[in-house]
């Protein structure tokens, strides 16, 4: 086992540095992880999110080898494959009773250190909650994507998709593509993708059944009415985090719909809405952060099922050195996905 390993850290949005530290060291109820592979996460590259916790290791979608177990943990061995959700609930205050595990305070507290982007990373014991076992079927690659898609399956879980409804993603990056794939598995119909990048509408065109709108090239909420019957959405995915993302979700969704504010806007900034036009139409807009462990635990459930699989998207794979170049290009939309691997193979592999 080395006593120094490498890790990415980030001082700002184009300020990233691979860095020499130690290797952590391993408490009785703890578990240290050998990272094979992490994930770069929409809001890493999102400025003024990622701008209030530099500088920071970052990565929260690692995937990798159990190397090292404390002396009283029982369920985790050294060789095991594994998942590390970045926080984890306690399970027991009020929050925790009602399901809202990302207002749990140990949730909001606990990590993983010193973060997904370094050769190794501990898990601390409260985290140890949401450490799941990856089948040896799956590829790593399909382990990354854990934590996005439950991020997806707790945004559906509060809209209440059911099957039959129309459902409409704006912003089909990443997460957009992920909500449309999950969608429709849940029986949602048609589905409707939104984005202003011609690159990014053909990605969600390739997939079944979807229907690619480019708001640059037509009248988006009138082309939803169009495929809707005349109703508009049932249900409105919002991922980006900007007043135009949020306006045209509104204008797109039909009488009783849910609109799912994915992505916040940056602190302080405001938004004007029509009470009177959510109110008369029964319109709710509501807000997905994060997710908890149910929903790793069930995301886990759909990647097996082969509903979600990281060949079928377009993701790039890029060595720790180039994590910078991997930050640039998802921040400019140059490329959908990128995942950092620590393992050469993964690399070799990539297509």
């Amino acid at each position: 086992m080395p006593q120094r390993m490498r890790a990415a850290r980030l001082y700002d949005l184009h300020d990233i540095r691979v860095e020499e530290l130690d290797v952590p060291s391993v408490g009785e109820r703890e578990v240290l992880v050998k990272t094979i592979a992490c994930g770069i996460c929409s809001g890493d590259v999102l400025p003024w999110y990622i701008r209030r916790k530099a500088p920071l290791i970052f990565g929260h979608e690692p995937v990798g080898v159990v190397a090292r177990v404390g002396a009283q943990v029982r369920d985790v061995r050294v060789g095991d494959r594994v998942f590390a959700h970045h926080h984890a609930p306690c399970f027991r205050c009020r929050f925790c009773r009602r399901g809202h595990y990302s207002q749990c305070a140990t949730w909001r507290r606990s990590q993983i250190v010193p973060g997904g982007l370094a050769e190794y990373f501990l898990v601390p014991e409260e985290n140890l909650a949401d450490l799941l076992k990856l089948p040896d079927q799956l590829a790593w690659e399909d382990g990354v994507l854990i934590e996005p898609t439950a991020c997806v399956v707790k945004s559906l879980r509060r809209a209440a998709v059911r099957a039959g409804e129309a459902v409409a993603v704006i912003g089909l990056g990443i997460m957009g593509l992920l909500h449309l794939l999950l969608a429709r598995a849940w029986g949602a119909h048609p589905l409707i993708g939104v984005d202003r990048l011609d690159a990014r509408c053909r990605a969600a065109a390739q997939l079944d059944d979807v229907r690619a709108l480019n708001p640059e090239r037509e009248d988006v909420p009138e082309r939803v009415r169009e495929l809707t019957e005349g109703y508009g959405a049932d249900v409105v995915i919002v991922g980006p985090g900007s007043r135009e993302a949020l306006e045209l979700g509104i204008a797109c969704a039909g009488p009783g719909a849910r609109v799912i504010l994915f992505t916040p806007l940056p602190p302080g900034e405001p938004f004007t809405i029509e009470p009177y036009h959510l109110y008369m139409n029964e319109i709710s807009l509501i807000p997905s952060y994060s997710c908890g462990p149910l929903d790793t635990r069930e995301a886990l459930r759909w990647i097996e099922r082969g509903v979600i699989r990281a060949r079928h998207l377009p993701i790039q794979r890029f060595p720790l050195e180039r994590v910078s170049e991997a930050v640039t290009a998802m921040a400019r939309a140059e490329i959908i996905k990128a995942i950092v691997c620590f393992d050469p193979t993964l690399l070799a592999n990539a297509s």
